[in-house]
């Protein structure tokens, strides 16, 4: 189904993001990019990179790294890569199409890993967290940037009407399928609290999980740390 409804919005997908987030998603992916901390592979794995912003950012922001990006949407990984090229960045991201269920890479391959605005459309997001953890190294970081539903009559009621009034009227016309909107919307909305988010990482494996609230809880940046045991 998220295939389906994401291969219909790709020409329009990076423009409608900016555009709807009011171009906060540009500032979300610099916050989380300062925070990551290369010291031994300099390898970063961006999951569900779609068209590649967060890896093409961590490129732009690390010079010394090389980054691998990961989707299963082919339509999105020719965009990311037309994005790459003109960026200068092609001998140093990779853009490969797989599942982020079942990652092809070893265990101990990468000092970060992150997913930015995916892990909502993953249905088992606490094996997608182990195979991050999995293949960062002992002390590495697994970063997620996620849209939030916070708590509060008052912004649940302007972040409600955003959503399912606004957003898909916006959509509709810039879009082939504003029913990606709508389940954008419900995919927010239903998406776990931080705590529970947390707890889901702790579940995974990680230790040391830090929350950062963004732009009054619109999003949040989850960071868990591989244990030195696992």
């Amino acid at each position: 189904m998220v295939k389906e409804i994401f291969s219909t919005v790709t020409g329009r997908y990076d423009f409608l993001n900016h555009f709807l987030s009011l171009r906060r998603d540009v500032a979300w992916r610099r916050v989380a990019v300062k925070k990551m901390s290369f010291t031994s592979t300099h390898r970063f794995l961006d999951v569900a990179t779609g068209t590649a912003d967060l890896a093409i950012r961590a490129g732009l922001s690390h010079p010394r790294i090389t980054v691998v990006g990961l989707d299963f949407m082919k339509e999105m990984l020719d965009v990311g890569q037309r994005k790459i090229a003109r960026a200068g960045l092609s001998k140093r991201i990779q853009l490969l199409r797989g599942d982020a269920l079942s990652l092809p890479f070893p265990g101990n391959s990468f000092d970060v890993a992150g997913i930015a605005f995916g892990i909502r459309n993953i249905p088992d997001r606490l094996r997608a967290l182990r195979e991050m953890a999995r293949v960062v190294i002992p002390g590495g970081r697994i970063m997620v940037l996620e849209m939030a539903f916070t708590p509060g009559w008052f912004s649940n009621l302007i972040y409600r009407t955003y959503l399912n009034r606004l957003l898909p009227r916006i959509a509709r016309k810039f879009s082939l399928n504003p029913r990606a909107y709508y389940y954008l919307a419900d995919s927010i909305m239903n998406f776990p609290s931080p705590d529970q988010f947390s707890a889901l990482m702790q579940e995974a494996g990680m230790a040391d999980i830090e929350t950062h609230k963004l732009t009054w809880g619109a999003t949040y940046l989850y960071i868990g740390r591989k244990p030195e045991a696992i």
